[in-house]
């Protein structure tokens, strides 16, 4: 029997996939659960039509996503912190830091957990820090860290 899963369902398939099940198992157990609906006419063409909508949903999200890894790209973030003489800083910064100043140069919240930062930054200078965006889309964004003037 032929039927449209309409959750993930484990050992058999993913969401909007069509399957072919033995008949007991999709009358006893999948179609009583709401895990799937009979493989009609019907179904077929909403799943079709589900997927070309989520086809065009991802395309806009990954055009969303490079259009903010190019936005940040031109822009570098910059930090005025105290440091001493050899550039070592009195504090560091974040990840957080750096979420907020992002989200001053877009305009909206940036989720911090984007920002690929291994240890928090020390050192006056230039950093490149990598980014990972919604859709698999990578980026990076500079980060010039300056000592105040005392």
């Amino acid at each position: 029997m032929q039927v449209v899963l309409k959750c993930d369902v484990k050992g058999l398939g993913r969401a909007n996939e069509v399957k072919s099940v033995s008949e007991g198992y999709a009358r006893n157990y999948l179609i009583p659960r709401g895990l799937a609906i009979p493989a009609t006419k019907e179904s077929l063409e909403m799943v079709t039509r589900e997927q070309q909508h989520a086809t065009t949903v991802a395309a806009q999200q990954h055009a969303r996503a490079e259009a903010m890894a190019a936005r940040l790209k031109d822009k570098p973030l910059h930090f005025k912190v105290k440091a001493g003489e050899t550039g070592r800083m009195y504090g560091s910064i974040t990840a957080k830091d750096i979420a907020e100043a992002i989200g001053k140069v877009l305009g909206t919240e940036f989720d911090r957990r984007m920002i690929e930062l291994e240890h928090p930054i020390r050192q006056t200078g230039v950093h490149l820090i990598e980014l990972k965006l919604p859709a698999n889309v990578t980026g990076q964004v500079q980060v010039v860290v300056e000592a105040e003037d005392q």
